[in-house]
């Protein structure tokens, strides 16, 4: 059982969420739980009716909700309960203004701490305690945090100011969109050639090509296995705000990846992993089973 004294909560119970408040109650905290979309989540704590509830309930607040206006309005529901005690957490992949306004706004209004903790990390490791997180804000407020991330981190990794964070998740999304991207046509190059793609994974192994992002959805690609780790909806999304946050008007790499992502979406694959793409990159006949 913890004896850090802290109370946890956990807002949104998406694939990453639920997993990560499954650390938070092995781990011993006080646990409170709030989801929109009403449940139930085996092993959990009944859901709280509202973000309110939770900020009653605990001071350590983690928030994985999809995108900006869940986060906003996630956030708003709870400043009546704020005080401060609390720190807020925002683990969702937002535009850096969105967190640098929220913070604003509840330390005005409520004196509570606010912390930018975007992550790294799909389905699997956050089951595992894996999830390495991006933390912009004060560092006495990530100390006063910190028990609480460590149930569920491989890493903790301060970023800078609120914002900074956030700005870096963006940049390693375009990343990990890029090297699916280039897996998937490199697929396809080898199926119009004649070759078997399983040949990648050998070629890979000792070629700087190799990364954890190939790692991971070759064999997904390669097997129709498309389970969602991280959705094909979500990285659209994050395309979209790497689109709109970035300095350049020279983003083609970005727009091209989107492109494809969009049709991903409009095809009916947006819940799928993100790995998908690979049916979408060219229109030599895939396997697509699951």
């Amino acid at each position: 059982m913890t004896d850090t004294g802290r109370r946890a909560g956990v807002l949104g119970l998406g694939i990453i969420g639920s997993r990560v408040a499954g650390r938070l109650q092995a781990a011993g905290f006080p646990l409170a739980v709030w989801n929109r979309t009403k449940r139930d989540f085996a092993g959990l704590p009944a859901l709280a009716p509202n973000p309110a509830a939770v900020a009653r309930e605990a001071d350590v607040l983690q928030i994985f909700v999809a995108d900006d206006e869940a986060l906003r309005t996630t956030v708003r529901d709870m400043l009546p309960t704020l005080g401060p005690g609390h720190v807020v957490i925002s683990h969702a992949t937002v535009a850096p203004q969105t967190v640098r306004t929220l913070a604003e706004e509840v330390s005005a209004a409520t004196g509570a701490a606010f912390l930018d903790a975007p992550f790294t990390g799909s389905r699997d490791a956050a089951a595992q305690g894996q999830l390495n997180y991006y933390v912009g804000g004060d560092s006495a407020v990530l100390e006063r945090a910190r028990p609480v991330l460590e149930a569920s981190a491989k890493s903790i990794l301060p970023c800078g100011e609120i914002g900074q964070a956030s700005a870096i998740k963006l940049a390693t999304n375009i990343m990990a969109a890029a090297a699916a991207v280039s897996l998937a046509e490199a697929i396809h190059l080898l199926r119009a050639n004649g070759v078997d793609p399983q040949s990648l994974v050998a070629a890979l192994e000792n070629n700087a090509a190799r990364s954890g992002v190939t790692d991971l959805k070759l064999p997904c690609m390669l097997g129709g296995d498309f389970a969602p780790r991280f959705s094909a909806r979500n990285m659209r999304k994050d395309l979209r705000l790497a689109r709109e946050v970035g300095a350049s008007d020279q983003r083609t790499l970005t727009e091209a990846m989107l492109h494809l992502y969009e049709q991903a979406c409009a095809s009916g694959l947006g819940d799928e992993d993100f790995a998908t793409v690979v049916k979408v990159a060219s229109s030599t006949p895939l396997k697509t089973e699951h």
